[in-house]
């Protein structure tokens, strides 16, 4: 084996003397490095490892038994080379248009096998540098394209899921061609345009020499030719703004009508800092996400973290799934896992069942770590995105941080109502408005849902309104059966109390049923839907408090229904009964009122040291005064 590589090595020392004469002494040392370096990888079984330059990281894994440091995997798509074994050189994106770039060829499989050997391939003339042009998009005679550009962020201006495209309701048999079916033909590229399918069933295309993505229809001839423009004009405007794009750079495109005018929203994409950007400055309310007070570019990083991660889980296709994010995406979910087990507080975004889920979730990711697993690579993102999103809302890193759910940072929140009438209604309703205020300030934190504990708040309401529910339809047999008793026939308030205590109780099952009902059907939704239904509440007459006074009229109701049925059967007992009887229940029924009417006096802040005390002030003023001793 070594006798031919010697062989070899002697054939081309001649071919090298013989050329001598002919070459400058520069180029000899030149050609004779190659040889070296070409002959020392043969020997060593490594000719795939040739050397690219330092601003061109193609490998995306590390060589086994390499002495220097290699990229780590990252998840851009990988660049396109042509396959080994043919005199290629690489293509080069549209970004790099009018620039010379000495590129090298590697081996497209050593992702997948870094080991195995490779065939040798032509390399260019180090002297010479390689300029590749890509040809401009086809345009009719005549036709001039105007292409505007807008900056976007993957969420939430990539309507994917808001599309609703039409398909033909027509029923007709689809005939299948005999043989094995073919879809090549309807796989293939378009334009240059790859189709691809989203583990969702989304379908959309990449531009794998312009690294770019988007959702729109390419397979349109006019749409293709709008959207190659817009991919130029987007390439050309960050050179003019004089920004260094990375060979791995991204460009997301989203077509968008708006007002009747069409224009593309754009964005490109960072996979070394993993941030998004634009080459015009961006100042929309669409990346804040309805957080208020961001001043520091280390605060803003976090809202750019999870764009791309959106990115990422948008386009999750040809995408190598790095370990080091997994690891990372581990350690986050263990310690919102033990977070959640120790502390009522936690600052997860999701209940200890779900983390519990994540975990188990993500373990099983190691196994797809440095392969191109495009359903592994959207759960990572997915989850780093919802992560990513709660440390932009909770102020992570900043000097303010929110450290416990319950923390606001723009001042703290007096859930006791200054209202005159709301505080009345307290009062009315037996001190329920003030306790359901306070569950609602708890999950809606500085106008931020906090979906688990609102989802523990719905379960609570609707066993709660079960219950109200039996004790009405309870309370309101026993009104019809007391209004059945003969001797309340004669007694005109007792019966007036027991219409009112009627009425009372079927307002409390009607209430409780209607309000079970509005919160299986839209109460239950994503926490969008929840924000938005809070923001409407907060936007009426009495804010927020009013969907405490709505919360309270089940338990309120039912309260009202017991105290006129209450005030029935007094009735009918001091009217009705002797004066033996009226001194055995008179006391009880004293007892029964005071230890009543306690719970609602204290839940209103109203005790009875208090009242002494006040007492005393007013009869004795000046024993509340200070006391002087006399020696």
């Amino acid at each position: 084996m070594r006798d031919g590589y010697i062989r070899m090595f002697i054939s081309w020392l001649r071919l090298i003397i013989k050329r001598t004469a002919f070459r400058s002494y520069r180029r000899l040392l030149s050609i004779l490095l190659r040889v070296i370096r070409h002959c020392q990888s043969v020997v060593n079984g490594k000719e795939g490892n040739f050397r690219e330059r330092p601003s061109l990281a193609l490998s995306s894994q590390p060589v086994a038994n390499q002495p220097e440091p290699t990229p780590s995997v990252s998840l851009a798509v990988p660049l396109r080379v042509s396959q080994p074994g043919t005199n290629v050189q690489m293509s080069i994106s549209e970004p790099y248009e009018g620039t010379n770039i000495n590129v090298s060829a590697y081996d497209t499989q050593s992702p997948r096998n870094p080991t195995a050997p490779s065939t040798p391939i032509s390399m260019p003339e180090p002297s010479i540098p390689v300029v590749v042009a890509m040809p401009p998009s086809p345009t009719a005679p005549g036709q001039t394209l105007n292409i505007f550009l807008t900056p976007i962020v993957p969420e939430p201006q990539v309507r994917r899921y808001e599309r609703r495209v039409p398909v033909n309701s027509e029923y007709k048999p689809f005939e299948v061609k005999k043989g094995p079916l073919d879809c090549l033909e309807e796989l293939a590229p378009v334009a240059g345009w790859e189709p691809f399918t989203h583990p969702e069933g989304a379908l959309f295309f990449y531009h794998p020499h312009k690294r770019a993505f988007t959702d729109a229809n390419v397979r349109d001839s006019e749409t293709t030719v709008k959207i190659d423009k817009a991919v130029e004009k987007a390439y050309e405007e960050a050179r003019n703004a004089n920004i260094l794009l990375d060979p791995f750079v991204e460009l997301g495109l989203e077509l968008m009508v708006e007002d009747g005018e069409e224009m593309w929203g754009y964005y490109f994409v960072d996979h070394k800092r993993r941030v998004i950007f634009w080459f015009e400055d961006y100042k929309f309310f669409e990346l804040m996400n309805n957080v208020r007070g961001v001043k520091r570019k280390s605060h803003v990083k976090y809202a750019l973290d999870s764009q791309y991660w959106r990115h990422i889980e948008l386009f999750p296709n040809k995408r190598v799934l790095p370990e080091d994010i997994v690891v990372t995406l581990k350690e986050i979910v263990m310690h919102a896992h033990a977070e959640n087990i120790t502390s009522e507080t936690c600052l997860a975004p999701f209940a200890p069942n779900e983390v519990a889920s994540m975990l188990e979730l993500v373990n099983h990711l190691k196994d797809s770590t440095n392969k191109e697993r495009e359903h592994s690579v959207w759960i990572a993102a997915r989850f780093m995105r919802l992560f990513c999103n709660a440390k932009f809302v909770n102020f992570c890193g900043q000097p303010g941080a929110r450290l416990d759910v319950d923390q606001s940072l723009y001042g703290e929140h007096d859930t006791r109502s200054k209202k005159i009438i709301l505080r009345i209604m307290n009062v009315i309703l037996f001190g329920s408005p003030d306790a359901q205020g306070k569950k609602i300030h708890r999950i809606w934190v500085d106008e931020t849902i906090v979906q688990p504990r609102w989802k523990d708040f719905i379960n609570r309401l609707t066993t709660e309104w079960n219950g109200y529910t039996i004790f009405s339809t309870v309370m309101l047999a026993v009104d019809i059966s007391f209004l059945a008793v003969p001797a309340v026939a004669t007694q005109t308030p007792a019966i007036v109390l027991a219409y009112l205590s009627s009425l009372c109780a079927l307002g409390s099952l009607m209430v409780s049923l209607i309000l079970a009902g509005q919160v299986n059907d839209n109460r239950r939704g994503s926490a969008a839907d929840v924000a938005s239904f809070m923001v409407g509440m907060s936007e009426s007459i009495l804010g927020l408090e009013s969907l405490a006074l709505m919360l309270s009229l089940p338990f309120a109701l039912l309260i009202w229904g017991m105290a006129f049925f209450a005030g029935a059967l007094s009735t009918l007992v001091f009217r009705t009964s002797g004066v033996v009887v009226l001194s055995i229940t008179s006391p009880i029924w004293f007892a029964v009122f005071v230890l009543a009417t306690w719970p609602i006096l204290a839940a209103n802040d109203i005790h009875i040291s208090h009242l002494r005390i006040w007492i005393i002030k007013q009869v004795l003023p000046q024993a509340t005064g200070p006391i002087i001793s006399h020696v």
